[in-house]
């Protein structure tokens, strides 16, 4: 047995090691968690948040595919960028003669104006169209096409390279559901864009070729069902169909909820996949996924004060985080589950730098930091000294958790030292032992000898 002063060391023991650990803020690495998404069947995809670029979900989104009619959200981008609405359009025998596949029957020397024809190119996905607008704003169809692949090498696109303004086939008419992602994300920051790929039904007056009206009906079966309800999406604002024998089925949709703006591409696909993935990868991403505006969170950079930073010290200005900036974030994590890094731009007027934002592995998000106007002496933000290191990603313990690890701790410290004071006391205890049993059988033994005393004597 223990001595009663072992049992004091022990407590002290303890009393010492709870102490010691509670001197330590505990921090551990937090799980970067990214929810897994749901079986596809269509072989190229990209599901992106369009306000962030963050990519959701990926399946060979940089291959080289033909991308049919989903070729005229650019041509519908780049006639708006550079004409008015108001424009007449003139059908030359070019854009007739050379156009096959959907269309509306335009005439020779037909006149529309710009508006019309841009309605018939993304509702009734007007081949005809797209040809006369393509002359009308490049002058030559070789010109628009030069404009499309400038703007497609401005927007970021790297596996493109469009021949033509409608997506009827030719060999070097090629884009990637990534690069397509980059284009309609462009596509909807355009207030017309967005307004005429939502519409359900548009109507063309009379023209000097037809005295008839010619209606439209979109043909996206996610926002407004003509064939098949049960492809309606009701978060669908709008998008692009395409197909022919060699593309197969391609599709570019945009759904937006709870402040998320989302555009799924679909490519090379046999129908009805390409309404099905872009219906299940639109639930994994508002099921799973959140929006952080990041001036409303952000708190590790104090834009307050005004101190001199380096070579930007000769511009006396206010600073702040720009207020539309958004990250977007599994639901499973805090906005301060993200790491940071920040860098400067010294030769932007409106820009002082950018914060950008990781997780998982991912860019999900970006902050500009964009000057107010208001004269100061500088600024500077209040871990300027850490800003070039990368922010881990850390959650604090709770109270229970800790009292938790402590009491593991402990009992394993108290386990240790009762094995220890076995071992030393081993044949101290072993002795006690025989001692024990040694008077055991002594005392039955004299208990005998009683008892054959007591029969002899009866």
């Amino acid at each position: 047995m223990f001595k009663r002063r072992n049992w004091k060391k022990t407590i002290c023991m303890l009393l010492s090691v709870v102490c010691f650990l509670s001197l330590f803020p505990i921090e551990v690495k937090a799980t970067e968690y990214w929810p897994e998404a749901p079986e596809v069947e269509s072989p190229s995809v990209i599901l992106m948040e369009m306000t962030t670029g963050t990519v959701l979900y990926e399946k060979n989104s940089t291959e080289k595919n033909y991308p049919a009619s989903i070729t005229k959200i650019l041509t519908t981008l780049i006639a708006l960028e550079n004409s008015d609405l108001n424009e007449v359009v003139t059908f030359s025998d070019e854009a007739i003669d050379n156009t096959i596949g959907s269309g509306i029957a335009r005439d020779y020397g037909e006149q529309m104006k710009m508006e019309q024809c841009l309605y018939a190119i993304m509702l009734a996905s007007a081949n005809e169209c797209a040809y006369a607008v393509a002359e009308h704003v490049g002058g030559t169809m070789e010109n628009f096409v030069a404009m499309m692949n400038t703007k497609a090498a401005e927007l970021g696109c790297t596996n493109t390279h469009f021949s033509n303004p409608h997506g009827l086939y030719e060999d070097d008419h090629y884009t990637c559901a990534r690069d397509m992602a980059l284009i309609a994300q462009a596509a909807y920051e355009n207030e017309t864009f967005r307004i005429i790929t939502g519409t359900a039904r548009y109507t063309i007056p009379p023209t000097n070729k037809h005295e008839e009206e010619t209606p439209l009906q979109n043909h996206n079966e996610m926002l407004y069902p003509w064939q098949h309800m049960q492809y309606r999406y009701e978060y669908c604002t709008g998008g692009k169909t395409g197909y022919t024998d060699i593309a197969r089925s391609t599709l570019v949709t945009f759904a937006e909820k709870d402040g998320m703006k989302l555009v799924c591409v679909v490519m090379r696909t046999e129908s009805p996949s390409q309404w099905t993935d872009s219906i299940n990868l639109f639930n994994f991403g508002f099921d799973n996924f959140q929006i952080f505006n990041v001036a409303d969170n952000e708190t590790s950079y104090d834009t307050s004060e005004a101190i001199e930073v380096g070579a930007l010290n000769h511009n006396k200005t206010f600073v702040e985080i720009d207020e539309n900036a958004n990250i977007v974030l599994p639901k499973t994590t805090e906005f301060t589950g993200a790491a940071s890094q920040i860098t400067y731009d010294e030769a932007s007027e409106n820009v002082v730098g950018t914060i950008t934002y990781t997780y998982a592995g991912k860019e999900v998000g970006r902050a500009d930091i964009v000057r107010t106007g208001v004269e100061v002496q500088g600024f500077v933000f209040d871990n300027q000294e850490d800003i070039t290191e990368e922010k881990v990603s850390t959650v604090r313990i709770n109270p229970l958790m800790v009292l938790l690890i402590i009491l593991i701790v402990a009992l394993l410290v108290l386990f240790i030292y009762f094995i220890k004071q076995f071992a030393d006391n081993y044949y101290i205890i072993r002795h006690n032992m025989e001692v024990k049993k040694y008077r055991r059988e002594q005392f039955r033994h004299v208990k005998s000898r009683k008892r054959r005393r007591r029969k002899r004597r009866r």
